[in-house]
């Protein structure tokens, strides 16, 4: 999965363990593309890749604006957007803040 958004220039590209916190899915993966028709491509791609793989995507959200596509996958979902929308999301900070308040707490604790 990564090496389709790697070959295709994806932006910033991190997972996200989401297992424990949600039963949507075990894995997010959130990458930027530079324009609309490149985040298409690199959803394209992703689904590609995924066939390849013996995965059947479970949907794909956002195709025709492409400002963010999502791919369904099943245990993972990837999210491929404008650096704008991922800015004013902010899904990194969503699924990550209780990471963040644990480390402080442990790191003050200590």
């Amino acid at each position: 999965m990564i090496n389709a958004l790697e070959e295709l220039k994806a932006k910033d590209v991190r997972e996200i363990d989401v297992r424990g916190r949600t039963s949507i899915a075990d894995l997010l993966v959130i990458a930027s593309g530079t324009s609309a028709r490149h985040v298409k491509s690199i959803a394209d791609e992703v689904v590609k890749f995924a066939k390849k793989a013996g995965v059947m995507p479970l949907g794909v959200e956002g195709e025709q604006e492409a400002e963010w596509v999502l791919v369904d996958l099943g245990d993972v979902i990837v999210h491929v957007m404008l650096p704008r929308i991922r800015e004013f999301y902010g899904l990194e900070r969503l699924w990550t803040v209780g990471d963040r308040e644990h480390d402080a707490s442990a790191a003050s604790a200590g």
